[in-house]
């Protein structure tokens, strides 16, 4: 169900990106200067985890790798 909500729009390569810059914001919440801008880390977190980007959903932007067509 989560697939049809969430198609994914994300490149393998960014997600891992999304997930270390959400982590590394993140730690700054508990860690470090103990800001309140790390919570902004849950964002690419998030949507590193999920692999859709809802910006991208919206301006129908893709970073995945084209599907090859199947003939039938």
């Amino acid at each position: 169900m989560l697939s049809t909500i969430f198609r994914s729009n994300v490149h393998p390569v960014e997600r891992g990106a999304r997930i270390v810059l959400g982590l590394g914001l993140l730690s700054m919440a508990f860690m470090g200067p103990h800001t309140p801008w790390g919570w902004l880390g849950l964002v690419p977190l998030t949507t590193g985890l999920l692999g859709s980007c809802p910006l991208y959903t919206v301006f129908g932007f893709s970073t995945c790798p084209a599907r090859p067509k199947t003939s039938s």
